[in-house]
Parts: structure tokens; C-alpha cells; sequence
């Protein structure tokens, strides 16, 4: 059974986003898969890194206790599943906020101070899923540099299992969609998500 923490970031709670949120969950539901879904924008996360924050960077993840819970559910999954539109090629603020403020030392890696590399922390997580739009075409993404992409196999394959697998699910094209096509990215949602599970 996998134990999956959803993060989910989009401001619009009746947007296509939801309904692929929803098409993940109830993906895991029928693999009766556990899950926790964190919806960022519904929390109210804010995604900014404090001049305080930033100063103990270094400092043990018990000494901010402002992401200790978030910190609990990274660190009790087996899968990591991001849902999120691209937007400018990128994740959006919120999500990187996210990264940058609970993936920090002791919690993702340790940092050490005799210049060898930092060492994972989070080898719970052994595989990573990605659910996300583009309003622009592959090509245009490929031109971009694929930066969401790059992001979820390469930075954050360094602070979790090194068996990990990370899975790429993308809506090219969304913003000239119509209804079938986006049906048929659900679907295919869906159909993924059954294998990779």
C-alpha cells in the first residue's frame, strides 16, 4: 500500500486543477492506496522565506516549529505527488515557497560543513509523481528548458531514496483545449496512475 501526500497548489478551488486533484485521488482511493492532500492556497501557506527563517537556516528543523507539521507529512510518505499549472515555464511561487521553506536542512538534507555533498534525508519517498499543465505547447516547453521537469528528477531526486521514480504527467496546450481533450488528459490521468501504483 502506498502512503501518498498530495500537494496541491492552484488559487481556484472549481478549476480544471481541482478536477485533476480529484482524478488523483480517486486514483489512489481505487488502489486503495492511503493519502493527505495539502492545498497550499486553502491553508493559506505562505510561501515567503523570513530574514529570521533564512538566518537559521541551518539551525534543526525543531527549531521552527512554524513548519513542523508540513515537515510530518513529507517525512511519513512513500510518494510525493505535486498537482500544479506551469506557469512561465515554472512551478508556481507557491509550490517553490513550499520547497524552500520546509525542504530545509535536517528535513531534505543534511548540509555538512567539511564540503562533502549534502546528504539525503528524505529516503522515505521513493517515487515522485507529477501532475501538471502547460498553457503552452511541448515544443515551446522544450525551448524553456522544461525547468518543472528538471526540477522534479534531477534537484529534488538529490533528498529522497536514490531508487526513487519519478513519473512526468503533463497537459501541453491547455489554454487552447477544448472539453474532449481535457477529459481525455483525466483519463489518461487515471490509466497512469493505475500502472505506476
Amino acid at each position: 500500500m502506498v502512503t501518498a501526500l498530495v500537494v496541491y497548489v492552484h488559487p481556484r478551488p472549481d478549476g480544471f486543477a481541482a478536477a485533476v486533484r480529484d482524478r488523483v485521488l480517486a486514483a489512489l482511493d481505487a488502489g486503495g492506496h492511503q493519502s493527505t492532500v495539502l492545498d497550499l492556497y486553502a491553508e493559506g501557506f505562505d510561501p515567503r522565506l523570513t530574514a529570521e527563517e533564512h538566518r537559521l537556516h541551518r539551525s534543526p528543523p525543531e527549531d521552527k516549529p512554524q513548519i513542523a507539521a508540513h515537515v510530518a507529512l513529507v517525512r511519513a510518505c512513500d510518494t510525493l505527488v505535486l498537482v500544479y499549472p506551469t506557469w512561465w515555464s515554472a512551478l508556481p511561487a507557491m509550490l517553490k515557497g513550499w520547497f524552500e521553506r520546509v525542504w530545509v536542512n535536517g528535513v531534505a538534507a543534511q548540509v555538512h560543513d567539511d564540503g562533502r555533498p549534502p546528504s539525503p534525508l528524505l529516503t522515505n519517498i521513493r517515487r515522485i509523481i507529477v501532475v501538471t499543465t502547460h498553457g503552452s505547447p511541448k515544443w515551446l516547453n522544450a525551448i524553456q528548458g522544461e525547468s518543472g521537469k528538471r526540477f522534479a528528477k534531477r534537484s529534488l531526486r538529490a533528498s529522497v531514496n536514490r531508487r526513487c521514480r519519478v513519473h512526468w504527467i503533463a497537459f501541453y496546450g491547455i489554454d487552447r483545449s477544448n472539453l474532449e481533450e481535457r477529459e481525455r488528459f483525466l483519463a489518461r490521468v487515471s490509466r497512469r496512475l493505475a500502472r505506476i501504483l
